[in-house]
């Protein structure tokens, strides 16, 4: 409950953003990283198993060539005639040449054509043997292959090697095989040369995008398509190659008989060129994205300013009708819920301004002759006493006075003189402070004349107050009712304080007794009695006071009584400024003190 609750202060502006953010923005975003990398996962996926299944494809060619080279190695390891061929000893180089041509021509005439063989080689020890036109001493072929003799000395009955040449030409690859199926007097080998065309079409496979390599059963590199390795001056093992991290390696065992035993095929293909289709596809990807993110945030833009706009108009007119401006919306009339809302509001003000125009203003009339019949009543109470009389009479005594030296008595009546010559402007409403301060000093004096040493009063204005117009005589009621009601029960060290300052724009009295005080719950009654304005029997000057500063400033003013039992009463009092005549400056702010 609380959670709406506070969901209900948030703005509807936050609150669409806030449902953007959830509704499309994070769903959009959330969808298309998904589908990036599923669609990664799956490239990976369908690029492991083509490339595999690529792999699968040179292994199986490679087999079938190495099957074939072995085949034709086994037709002649057994052929008697050939090895009676190369077994005989030749009386001269002319019956060699006759065996050669009647034999060997004859045999390479008829051997079926096949393009994967490049050639095939005989090698024999056999002294008699003139060595050309494919038959070659053992020594060139020891020559040709420097780990022959460990090769042939590791050899058990019919062993078949694979080799290259000595320079380490990975496009060359034989099958030898020792002839000594019938006879081993002589030593007799055949060697069957693969065409090294062959060897790059099987291992240069376009389905495969890395680089192939050829491994024996040692981890050495046999043949690879990797350029930067196909020249070595000896055998270098395939873990010895530095490789990125990320780099896929796939292995193909070859198992194909002893002669391949432990051989494999080995592919490495970089993450880079596995996504590389996925990469051509980003773009379309972020292209997409960026179309499910401006068309529906255009739709909600759209919506949203459709009634934001005129709920806004229709707040600040329902806020201007607080400062009596019923000001009507013109806007075209809309169908929709907002333009009921518009449409019922000027329906509201209209009703609003006629009856302002029939009730309250007959309100105001009354109201208006009310204050004038309180006015009226006021002025007669006022002129029940003759001020101009009372003031002569007053000023005549003051005068028998000072001619009899009584000096302190002219005083007294001297202030009774201004007290009451201020009764002359009871037909203005508002005077000056430093005016009502006079009064206030004059009615003091002549309380201290009576209480003596009782009483100490002390009159705290600023400079810039001084100027500052407040109601006639709306400070005196409380200064008599804390020398009266405050000071009087005191036995001694009674004291009224009263401090008047300007600060931004706002006149504060503060007046302030250490009399007798009152008790909490007078205190509470007096300002409820404030409040529902009662009908003025008791506390006559504050009551007045307080309705008249209401009829003044009906809502621009404050009025406090803070009152402790034996401790005394403070009042405090804030207004408007008004100034009838600016001061000079506000830096200049002085203060003087009366007492």
């Amino acid at each position: 409950m609380k959670t709406s609750r506070s969901f209900h202060n948030i703005r509807l502006k936050n609150k669409m953003l806030v449902m953007y953010f959830f509704a499309v923005f994070i769903p959009i975003v959330l969808t298309n990283v998904i589908f990036y990398i599923v669609t990664i996962e799956n490239v990976k996926k369908q690029q492991m198993q083509d490339s595999t299944l690529a792999l699968q494809q040179i292994n199986r060619e490679f087999k079938t060539i190495i099957d074939e080279a072995v085949g034709i190695s086994s037709s002649l390891y057994t052929n008697l005639n050939l090895n009676l061929f190369l077994e005989k000893d030749y009386v001269s180089d002319i019956d060699y040449i006759e065996k050669h041509n009647s034999f060997l021509r004859n045999f390479n005439q008829s051997r079926p054509i096949n393009p994967s063989i490049n050639s095939i080689r005989f090698y024999t020890d056999n002294s008699s043997i003139i060595y050309s036109g494919g038959v070659y001493s053992i020594a060139s072929l020891q020559q040709e292959l420097t780990h022959f003799k460990e090769a042939l000395k590791n050899s058990n009955g019919s062993q078949i090697l694979i080799d290259t040449p000595s320079n380490q030409n990975f496009e060359t690859f034989s099958i030898i095989r020792n002839l000594d199926y019938f006879y081993n007097d002589k030593q007799k080998f055949v060697k069957v040369e693969i065409n090294p065309a062959t060897i790059r079409d099987i291992f240069n496979n376009v389905t495969f995008k890395g680089e192939v390599y050829l491994l024996n059963e040692k981890g050495e590199i046999q043949y690879t398509t990797n350029p930067s390795i196909k020249q070595l001056d000896k055998p270098i093992n395939f873990h010895q190659i530095e490789k990125d991290n990320k780099l896929v390696t796939i292995r193909a065992n070859l198992n194909n008989g002893s002669y391949l035993s432990d051989w494999a095929v080995v592919g490495t293909i970089s993450e880079e060129t596995m996504l590389k289709t996925v990469n051509k596809s980003k773009l379309f990807i972020i292209l997409l994205a960026l179309i499910n993110f401006l068309a529906p945030t255009i739709i909600i833009v759209i919506i949203s300013r459709s009634f934001l706009t005129r709920l806004h108009r229709v707040l600040r007119h329902v806020k201007r009708m607080k400062n009596q401006d019923f000001e009507l919306i013109h806007d075209q009339e809309y169908q929709d819920e907002i333009g009921q809302l518009t449409s019922e509001f000027n329906r509201m003000t209209k009703k609003i301004k006629d009856l302002i125009n029939d009730v309250l203003l007959v309100n105001i009339q009354n109201k208006d002759l009310e204050i004038k019949r309180n006015r009226a009543q006021l002025s007669a109470l006022q002129s029940q006493i003759n001020p101009h009389f009372l003031f002569n009479a007053l000023e005549t005594i003051r005068m028998r006075s000072l001619m009899k030296d009584e000096i302190e008595t002219a005083k007294i009546i001297h202030n009774m003189a201004k007290i009451f010559r201020n009764s002359l402007t009871w037909g203005k409403d508002f005077v000056p402070i430093k005016d009502e301060i006079n009064l206030i000093t004059s009615f003091l004096e002549i309380q201290k004349y009576r209480f003596g040493d009782k009483l100490d009063y002390e009159i705290t204005v600023g400079e810039d107050a001084e100027e500052c117009m407040i109601p006639n005589m709306a400070l005196l009621p409380f200064i008599e009712n804390a020398s009266i009601h405050g000071i009087e029960p005191l036995k001694q060290n009674g004291k009224i304080s009263l401090s008047i300052s300007l600060h931004a724009g706002t006149v504060t009295c503060v007046i302030k007794d250490n009399g007798a005080g009152i008790s909490e719950g007078k205190r509470k009654q007096l300002l409820s009695s404030l409040e529902s304005e009662e009908d003025i029997r008791e506390n006559v000057g504050i009551k007045n006071v307080y309705y008249r500063l209401k009829l003044y400033y009906p809502d621009q003013f404050y009025f406090n009584i803070d009152s402790h039992l034996d401790y005394g009463t403070t009042i405090m009092i804030q207004l408007p400024s008004q100034i009838e005549s600016p001061i000079t400056s506000h830096s200049e702010k002085n203060l003087y003190f009366i007492k």
